[in-house]
């Protein structure tokens, strides 16, 4: 099908994904521009509120946006750059520091999607007057009696619906995802074969446009640390922590207990007091702690009709499939349960929902329960 009429704006963000995605839809015959976002002040070394904000970097984001004018060059497509910091701080970082406050652990990926990527993106790109825009997610687009559907994409270990879990129905009309039915392997393949220079490209981690960094010494820029004890479930004291927010459900590496004399051997977060300002910690990765049965998840959105059921559902990215029964408590609430026990199911993550290969929704778990006792995760 020839869509040489129909114009396309991709976010290039100047990795191999989006790189092999503005490709595909300049192949298929759309007219193709593209748009790099910053969203992050690391060129000035501060951020909105004059924060030290880089560690090591000649800006990685800078060299990205580099990569994508190389690309762009490439496939002969026009690029725009736009500024989205401010944005992007009200938007996404304030809620990511808010989180942390409460001593909950956040997804801000989730919250870019959101917020920049199929909102401020969608603002910027109607100025161009495009029939579509197009993101290099491993995600696919189904569409059914007039509606999209977010399906899983085809390279079950790189899936991204989890992330775009929290969109609203009309966030993903007229949205294309290139790369969805492709593997990674499929991808960087293309990559080689077009000679684009993000080919061997390593993979962009850490905290969404921000990246890498040393996290806590990242986060003591914007929230004091509050040292506390580190003790047993039983009470037992081991040693001062550096703040709860440093720490998460499950976490074993970071916690400066394996070289000690007196308790050697692997520890895990198993628990947290907010009011006592405890860290919970034990030497078994299976302890019991760690397990729960049942959840409450807030401000559900829901693409589909709420019924209540069984369906499937993911509590962390890359989890297994994990059969859960869903109960609606009211119009953004659910109560999910899981009576094979799931463990480290953590206050302030995603918990995403999927009838088979549809991902209908999502919300943030607020509450963690086993035999209908509240865990104390926070």
């Amino acid at each position: 099908m020839n869509q040489k009429n129909k114009k396309v704006m991709i976010g290039l963000s100047g990795g191999v994904d989006s790189s092999v995605a503005a490709y595909l839809l300049k192949k298929e015959g759309y007219h193709v521009e593209a748009v790099f976002m910053r969203n992050w002040d690391s060129a000035t070394n501060q951020d909105l509120k004059g924060n030290p904000t880089a560690f090591d970097e000649l800006c990685e984001q800078e060299k990205d946006y580099q990569d994508a004018v190389k690309v762009a060059e490439k496939l002969q497509i026009k690029l725009h750059r736009v500024d989205f910091i401010e944005d992007y701080w009200n938007r996404v970082f304030t809620y990511f520091l808010d989180e942390y406050k409460k001593n909950r652990t956040p997804n801000p990926d989730v919250l870019c999607n959101n917020e920049i990527k199929f909102k401020a993106f969608i603002d910027y790109v109607q100025q161009f007057d495009a029939d579509y825009i197009a993101m290099g997610h491993y995600a696919q687009i189904r569409h059914e009696n007039g509606l999209p559907l977010l399906v899983r994409g085809r390279d079950t270990n790189k899936d991204q619906t989890y992330f775009l879990s929290q969109l609203k129905t009309e966030q993903l009309e007229n949205v294309l995802f290139p790369i969805g039915h492709l593997t990674k392997k499929e991808v960087r393949d293309i990559a080689h074969d077009q000679g684009l220079i993000t080919a061997e490209k390593k993979d962009s981690t850490g905290i969404c446009f921000i990246g890498e960094r040393h996290f806590s010494e990242f986060l003591s820029n914007y929230l004091p640390a509050q040292p506390g004890d580190m003790r047993t479930l039983s009470g037992v004291f081991i040693k001062k922590h550096q703040g709860l927010m440093n720490y998460t459900i499950g976490q074993r590496k970071g916690l400066g207990i394996g070289g000690s004399q007196d308790f050697s051997g692997a520890w895990y977060v198993v628990g947290k007091d907010l009011k006592t300002n405890t860290l919970f910690v034990e030497p078994d990765k299976e302890h019991p702690h760690l397990y729960s049965d049942e959840a409450i998840i807030t401000d559900v959105i829901w693409r589909g009709p709420k019924t209540d059921g069984k369906m499937t559902a993911k509590f962390r990215y890359r989890q297994p499939d994990q059969d859960v029964v869903v109960t609606w408590i009211n119009e953004t609430t659910i109560r999910v349960r899981y009576p094979q026990k799931v463990k480290a199911v953590t206050p302030g993550q995603v918990c995403a929902f999927y009838q088979k290969e549809v991902c209908v929704g999502s919300g943030f778990i607020e509450e963690v329960f086993m035999d209908g006792k509240e865990r104390a995760y926070r």
